[in-house]
């Protein structure tokens, strides 16, 4: 056998040194940085999604904040409105009252059926919302195995009071 011929190992190994140098020099001047590059700019894109998902999640709370706040001066403010006319009430005419009332009575239902309707478009708003900002999350960070429609399933049994 050539490879266990002794007058033939000086050669194996001069040729055996060149050529790991050589693939040595090559892995370490050209394909492990073209790897690291590649591995540091990947990492670059999930961080810029996961910021960029941080943010449109503290924009959405803040959202949710804001029709909560608005909500709560609606409901405040109904409340003001309702005191105010039962103290006018107050004043009037025992024989009037029963009038009074009933007339108290519907705006009452009006206020809280227009309450209720704003609440409700409100709502749809907001999952409306969620929906597209989930849907951009899912997209922007990449996963294609979300569906539109399951998003939408999900927001759609997400209950909000």
């Amino acid at each position: 056998m050539p490879q266990l011929d002794i007058s033939t190992f000086t050669s194996q190994l001069f040729w055996l040194c060149v050529c790991f140098f050589s693939m040595l020099f090559i892995m370490s001047k050209i394909i492990v940085p073209k790897i690291a590059d590649i591995m540091d700019q990947r990492q670059r894109k999930i961080d810029g999604y996961l910021n960029k998902a941080h943010t449109l999640k503290l924009e959405a709370e803040e959202a949710l904040k804001k029709y909560q706040d608005a909500l709560a001066d609606a409901t405040r403010e109904a409340g003001l409105a309702i005191a105010q006319t039962q103290n006018e009430l107050a004043g009037y005419m025992q024989q009037k009252q029963d009038e009074l009332n009933l007339k108290l009575q519907k705006k009452i239902e009006q206020g809280e059926a227009e309450i209720n309707k704003n609440k409700e478009e409100a709502l749809t708003k907001v999952k409306e919302v969620s929906e597209d900002l989930a849907l951009e999350i899912v997209n922007k960070i990449g996963l294609s195995v979300i569906k539109p429609k399951d998003i939408k399933e999900a927001v759609k049994n997400v209950r909000i009071n």
